[in-house]
């Protein structure tokens, strides 16, 4: 299953040809992957302060395939692509809300999961496998 926010392209995500920068896609990303958090019923907090895990990101990737400019309304898509022993795979994409056929970006995160205040992988807990399960969506191997 797939969890989705809807974001505007900002003034502040423009560059000077008009189109969004591609740094403002790592700010997409992350409102949807707090929000998917979120969903399964975990904040940062409860992650960092109850679960005891923080999840430093040790890869990013960004794929463009279409411009968007200022005021296009996006839909970001997000969802576990993976949960490893220690990391978990987070997978995004990116269309406009008009034209929700065309991807216009994707892109992924691999955070590790760490003990709070330590940053030497550690397994990810049961409890936040079992928390995330919902969200998973393993790529079919065609």
């Amino acid at each position: 299953m797939r969890f989705s926010i809807s974001e505007y392209v900002r003034w502040e995500d423009i560059d000077a040809a008009g189109i969004i920068n591609y740094q403002a896609y790592l700010r997409f990303f992350g409102l949807a992957e707090a929000e998917l958090y979120r969903s399964c019923g975990l904040s940062y907090r409860e992650m960092f302060e109850v679960v005891g895990v923080w999840l430093p990101r040790v890869h990013v990737e960004c794929d463009f395939h279409h411009p968007v400019v200022l005021d296009d309304l996006l839909v970001v898509e997000a969802w576990f692509g993976k949960i490893g022993t220690t990391s978990i795979h987070i997978d995004f994409e990116v269309r406009r809300k008009e034209n929700p056929d065309q991807v216009v970006a994707s892109g992924k995160y691999i955070v590790v999961t760490v003990k709070k205040g330590e940053f030497a992988p550690t397994p990810v807990p049961q409890a936040l496998r079992e928390k995330l399960a919902a969200y998973v969506e393993e790529p079919s191997s065609s």
